[in-house]
């Protein structure tokens, strides 16, 4: 099994599900006693959130490529980022390592080819879904983005960073994503990306009326696919 290092901590709420959902995978897998082997650092989320709120990404990716090399040189073969919003800056990590980076949009992207569908909605934080990163590596997948409207994606947005990430779960939060997300439905999307690694901890397939793609369990997939070959 190989060591996977995930760079986590943003927020430490879907690390800790991150971390969770590892576990379980490689248990399933293997049985007995077996458990994932995972380097994990967790940044000071209160450091990254300001610099998204300077919109200072450069500092943003110096950080997280700095880690990335701590990973790597303490025995990590596999990286990860345990976070939708920080693959803004992936080119930067994968720039400053050697090993392979399992890119979080790509999981996503796989398992919406493999369900057959070419246009899906896009929730996540207001950088997620206004800036262009995650939309094209999509598109490289063959798959087209639809956005929430302005006042959807505040709403999105104001979600995670007031609730989600304090590990807060209100059932009229949930409300409001399905609203957002019928709306996407009505605009076209054949299903939805969880494109926050929060969102999986108030949205379920059972709150929507098309396929939904939790990105946090799809990139924990692909990470222990990786690390057991």
């Amino acid at each position: 099994m190989k060591t996977i290092g995930v760079l986590g901590g943003m927020s430490w709420e879907s690390s800790l599900e991150w971390y969770r959902l590892a576990n379980e995978r490689v248990a399933a897998r293997l049985g007995g006693y077996h458990s994932a082997r995972i380097l994990l650092d967790s940044l000071d989320f209160a450091e990254i959130e300001a610099l998204q709120a300077q919109d200072d990404w450069d500092a943003a990716g110096t950080l997280l490529a700095d880690r990335a090399r701590a990973l790597e040189s303490a025995g990590a073969e596999i990286l990860v980022l345990a976070t939708n919003t920080m693959h803004l800056v992936a080119d930067r990590i994968t720039d400053a390592v050697g090993i392979p980076f399992l890119h979080i949009a790509d999981a996503a992207g796989d398992a919406v080819t493999e369900a057959g569908l070419t246009t899906v909605g896009l929730l996540g934080t207001a950088f997620t879904m206004e800036k262009p990163f995650y939309a094209e590596k999509l598109d490289e997948h063959g798959i087209r983005t639809i956005v929430p409207d302005a006042d959807d994606r505040r709403t999105v947005h104001d979600i995670i960073y007031s609730e989600l990430v304090h590990g807060v779960v209100r059932d009229e939060s949930r409300q409001r994503y399905i609203d957002v997300i019928e709306r996407l439905v009505d605009r076209g999307a054949e299903g939805v990306i969880l494109g926050c690694t929060e969102i999986e901890l108030l949205i379920t397939a059972a709150d929507a009326p098309v396929p939904v793609f939790p990105t946090t369990a799809l990139h924990v997939e692909a990470a222990v696919t990786a690390a057991l070959g």
